[in-house]
């Protein structure tokens, strides 16, 4: 138990700490004028209190992320601990305010104008390209996943519950943000807070040992998968996820004034860390060795280990909330999902977004497509999210990092977790068969080969960041 509330404390310890120096580096402005009033539309840019934004911003960057990822994060040992706490400070939490805060300074921009702002032309339509599929990808995910919730809560069938929340997810796509996302999202945050807690609170008070294996240099998954990299691919939300980056220019619409910067988009990581935090615990707390928690998500997903533990845990009516609970995460970030990708779409065609006609014009052919998609395997879709997140999440720290060095700030708070997550890129598609299937051996050389590339490019070009401001400054 002393090593959970470890953890829980030194997420709470970096918001303060971490999150106020990432906060300086960046430099809020409070007099400047956010998007929210200077290009008021009453539809994506509508000014909202931050603690609003705060609880939609959990839900938009949740998804099942920070509950699947850290169940099965828990497979590896309690390693999965240790990445959840020092991924959300130093890597995630800085992913999430630098996307957003960026997003703020250039008009509310959706992530792919960002990239393209700092790292040019080919780097914008690659990433126009590479965000609408990662985005149709979550938002199918995050269909399915919920589905196969509620029918294990209800025994309806799962193709009508598909149906239903496709139905919603439109809505939600081309309504005002206000009419939907902020008038629920705040109240649906605030039950998965609860029930949060509420779980944490009864496997304390269970006959459950918590966290009876700490040791932290033996691999201990069951089927003896290596935990570089794939640890940091399985258990993205809840440290580290390029999802977050698509869903933080959203809430940058809505923000009243820069110095809200911090606790909205670096405090709602954090949140989300905390939340991964208790599930990974019960994965490693709840069966008593990862042979036993692989047995039940083998048999019916991490689906399967939410219910049954929350029902042991919680007994009938509370489980039942807390699965409600997690079905909320799914919903609140597939139909932001689609949202983002009405945004990207509209951004690159140059379609006004203002009037109900045009958002249908994208949003119709979007959903189509989505629909289309949902008709494949759902473990092959989370296969390829999974990579794609990642590599989503290492380019805008990249661009986070041009960004500091073209203003003459302390570029290294994006540098090093982008040169990380460049390693951990480049080892994954090397090693999986999604990628080149090469042994071992060949991943870690490739995984560190390419992180020092990408940082000597880097330091070659953007290094002495007084340097290129004032180049920057001349032009």
């Amino acid at each position: 138990m002393f090593y959970f509330f470890l953890c829980l404390a030194a997420l709470v310890v970096g918001y303060m700490t971490y999150g106020t120096v990432v906060d300086r580096v960046f430099g809020p402005d409070e007099k400047a004028v956010t998007p929210a009033y200077s290009m008021r539309d009453d539809v994506d840019y509508v000014p909202m209190p931050k603690w609003k934004l705060l609880l939609i911003q959990v839900l938009d960057i949740a998804g099942i992320g920070p509950i699947f990822g850290p169940i099965l994060g828990a497979l590896y040992g309690p390693a999965a601990l240790l990445w959840i706490v020092i991924g959300s400070i130093f890597a995630g939490a800085v992913h999430d305010y630098m996307s957003g805060m960026l997003s703020v300074r250039n008009k509310g921009a959706s992530i792919p104008e960002l990239v393209g702002e700092y790292m040019g032309m080919p780097a914008r339509q690659a990433m126009r390209v590479f965000s609408v599929i990662l985005l149709m990808l979550v938002g199918v995910v995050f269909v399915l996943a919920p589905a196969k919730l509620l029918t294990g809560l209800t025994g309806v069938a799962t193709p009508i519950f598909v149906g239903a929340i496709f139905v919603y997810y439109f809505l939600a796509t081309i309504l005002p943000i206000d009419k939907v996302i902020g008038r629920f999202y705040p109240a649906l945050g605030a039950l998965l807070l609860v029930m949060t807690v509420a779980i944490a609170v009864a496997l304390m008070a269970s006959d459950h040992p918590i966290l009876p294996n700490m040791d932290f240099f033996t691999n201990a998954h069951p089927k003896n998968l290596p935990l570089w990299p794939l640890l940091f691919v399985t258990l993205s939300c809840g440290a580290i996820s390029g999802f977050h980056s698509t869903q933080s220019p959203l809430m940058a619409r809505c923000v009243k004034n820069e110095r809200e910067g911090r606790m909205v988009f670096y405090g709602a990581m954090i949140i989300e860390g905390v939340i991964a935090l208790v599930w990974a615990t019960i994965g490693l707390s709840f069966y008593d060795d990862g042979a036993a928690l692989n047995a039940v998500v083998a048999a019916g997903s991490p689906a399967a280990v939410v219910k049954e533990a929350s029902n042991m845990l919680l007994g009938p009516v509370g489980g039942a909330l807390a699965v409600l609970a997690v079905i909320v995460l799914p919903i609140t970030s597939g139909d932001t999902a689609f949202r983002s990708t009405r945004l990207i779409v509209a951004e690159t065609f140059k379609i006004n977004q203002a009037k109900a006609p045009k958002r249908l014009l994208v949003a119709v052919p979007m959903f189509v497509i989505g629909f289309v998609i949902s008709q494949l395997p759902f473990d092959s879709i989370w296969r390829y999210f999974g990579f794609s997140n990642q590599m989503l999440s290492m380019l805008v720290l990249w661009s986070g990092a041009v960004y500091l060095a073209k203003t003459a700030r302390f570029h290294w708070i994006c540098t090093v977790p982008a040169t990380f997550m460049t390693a951990v890129c480049a080892s994954f598609i090397i090693l999986s068969d999604l990628g080149f299937g090469m042994s071992m051996t060949a991943s870690v050389a490739g995984g560190v080969a390419a992180a020092v590339v990408a940082l000597g490019a880097f330091l070659l070009k953007y290094g002495f960041g007084r340097a290129v401001a004032a180049e920057e400054a001349a032009k």
